[in-house]
């Protein structure tokens, strides 16, 4: 599976207990945060953990690069193409360990952006499946908010909170849209 660190994957990391685990800093500012969560998550439920490296900065906008997001972005979030490229580079290092199915953590509220739909990795398996490996892409949890898979999942409280949700740093600003679901989804669990 795809483990970003982040709350959602965490929790569906849980739920479905996949055996390797792949977490990619692409040039966003939490890569670092992000990439200490998810080590500790995938130790903790004995999953292959693997971590690729490739500086997209370049190409990248809004609240995860610390930029202006583009005039095209649907929220200051966005970075064009980012979900097809995690998933892209993912499937470069899934087909090397011999993986049949990578795992997406997308859930209901993605559905801001394209790249969060079910439509959209509907139709990005259907094309992955066509090309070497026949890699089925999945996202379990795209009919769920973030509240109704932690839920689903059974997640310990304690695991959860090694979450980073930050867009915009290593440390959490209490700012930033991930800042504020991560408080949302804890005050919805009655966590605070």
């Amino acid at each position: 599976m795809l483990l970003s660190g982040g709350m959602d994957s965490i929790a569906l990391a849980y739920w479905l207990r996949p055996e390797i685990a792949i977490t990619i800093d692409y040039g966003q500012k939490a890569a670092k945060a992000e990439i200490a969560a998810a080590e500790r998550v995938a130790a903790t439920l004995c999953m292959e953990h693997h971590v690729i490296n490739v500086d997209c900065s370049s190409l990248g906008s809004g609240d995860l690069l610390g930029k202006a997001p583009l005039k095209e972005a649907p929220i200051t979030e966005w970075w064009p193409y980012r979900n097809q490229m995690l998933v892209t580079l993912a499937l470069m290092k899934a087909i090397q360990l011999n993986v049949c199915e990578l795992m997406v953590g997308s859930v209901k509220t993605d559905a801001q952006h394209t790249d969060g739909t079910r439509e959209f990795y509907d139709k990005l398996s259907e094309l992955v499946a066509m090309q070497e490996g026949e890699i089925k892409v999945t996202a379990p949890a795209i009919g769920m908010t973030t509240v109704e898979l932690v839920k689903k999942s059974g997640i310990s409280e304690s695991l959860l909170m090694y979450a980073h949700s930050c867009h915009t740093s290593n440390t959490p600003c209490g700012k930033c849209h991930g800042c504020m679901k991560y408080m949302y989804v804890k005050k919805q669990l009655g966590i605070i």
